[in-house]
């Protein structure tokens, strides 16, 4: 699955993701999770870089950040070098802790900033782990006044303070974004991408839409970076039918009009 070319971020925020290879546990215990805390206040207070909000999980870790300075690579390469060394020393593991290199999002606006801060809140009780109130390894305590590492003052000053902060977190749980790192989206975000690409409707509606419509939600999905099997597993339509429908539709590219290449 390619990774999208790294794009950098005029507004200086991105969405930051570190997995661990193959997507093995990185954190086996609260040590680990305390060190690699600590690791993410020395590295990003050194280069200058804000941390935003935080979400560890337990195969991977969500960061929105503030980099004015454009340290991104840096400090991350800086975070990922020691808690491997840690990781390692720790447990004897030998070879790579994470799965290459991280991946990032650029932030364009306040509201995609926003999206993400509640998407990264928000991965405990997607994965079924625990509420996003219970959840203690993320920044969502922080915003409701516990001290921490997080620079919450932009956001609540954006969203009116802690109650607004509150307001904002139930208001549309697991909202209209997702976090993209290929161009093609995987498995277990497909259902995400559609409805985030389709402003949150339900993949048993498009069967039903107008035949037009439909064949332009078609290829609306297929340029997110859902395949053909995916979006047949997810809306009940046939294989041939949206093979027809999307061809000549490639990633990040619909046709003008919705009836072009094929789409009759």
């Amino acid at each position: 699955m390619p990774r999208l070319p790294r794009q950098y971020s005029e507004s200086g925020f991105y969405h930051v993701m570190l997995r661990g290879n193959g997507k093995q546990i990185i954190f086996e215990d609260d040590a680990d999770r305390r060190f690699f805390l600590k690791l993410l206040r020395e590295k990003t207070e050194a280069d200058g870089v804000a941390i935003i909000a935080w979400c560890l999980m337990s195969n991977h870790v969500h960061l929105l950040i503030d980099d004015p300075k454009g340290s991104i690579s840096h400090v991350m390469h800086a975070i990922s070098t020691a808690y491997a060394r840690h990781f390692n020393d720790k447990t004897g593991h030998l070879g790579a802790v994470f799965q290459g290199r991280f991946t990032s999002v650029p932030i364009a606006d306040d509201n995609q900033l926003l999206q993400a801060l509640r998407y990264i809140h928000e991965n405990p009780a997607k994965a079924g782990v625990a509420a996003v109130s219970e959840y203690p390894w993320s920044s969502y305590g922080e915003y409701r006044g516990r001290p921490g590492i997080a620079n919450t003052e932009m956001v609540l000053d954006m969203v009116g303070g802690t109650n607004g902060f509150l307001r904002f977190c139930n208001d549309g749980q697991f909202g209209s974004y997702y976090f993209r790192s290929t161009s093609r989206a995987s498995d277990e975000d497909a259902l995400e991408v559609l409805r985030c690409t389709l402003g949150g409707i339900e993949p048993v509606d498009i069967k039903k839409m107008p035949k037009e419509q439909r064949n332009r939600a078609l290829q609306s999905l297929r340029a997110a970076g859902l395949t053909v099997k995916q979006m047949q597993r997810l809306t009940g339509i046939g294989h041939n039918t949206i093979s027809r429908v999307t061809k000549g539709v490639s990633w990040g590219r619909v046709p003008s009009d919705p009836f072009e290449e094929g789409c009759k």
